[in-house]
């Protein structure tokens, strides 16, 4: 059983405080910006920064999903979501870029075991690469 992850960045147009406050904001932004692979969105508790708790259901392909219950935490730099049915984490960090921010999403977790997990660790981080594009450039869009 090793470690998956898949990661995907991009140059947004705002100031890297503004890039992580709209991050953390599940409230508002991210209903906004999730692409169609995440369903039954609701933000349990919070809404926005350090102690929300949101569900979702990612439905990464046609046969696989997985329902997330994500605690968040914030930092000066980073938003970390824990999702407490799993491993996974996943981690936004900002860093300021000329007149932007740099805006990197990585999301890890522990692998299945045998030939399964072989497969999930060559697949599972290219589909996961393609949604996290697609909910970047909906925060791009968002921040422009």
């Amino acid at each position: 059983m090793g470690q998956v992850s898949a990661s995907s960045s991009i140059v947004v147009a705002a100031e890297p405080k503004r890039a992580l406050e709209a991050i953390a904001d599940y409230e508002t932004v991210r209903p906004r910006i999730l692409s169609s692979h995440y369903r039954d969105y609701k933000v349990v508790e919070g809404g926005k920064g350090a102690g929300t708790v949101a569900e979702w259901t990612l439905q990464a392909t046609e046969k696989r999903s997985r329902n997330v219950r994500a605690a968040v935490s914030v930092s000066d730099s980073m938003v970390t979501e824990r999702d407490s049915n799993s491993s996974m984490v996943t981690t936004w960090t900002v860093t300021p870029q000329g007149t932007g921010s740099l805006v990197n999403v990585r999301t890890s977790w522990k692998g299945a075991g045998g030939i399964g997990g072989i497969f999930e660790g060559i697949f599972a981080p290219l589909g996961l690469k393609k949604i996290q594009a697609e909910v970047l450039e909906n925060l791009k869009r968002e921040l422009a």
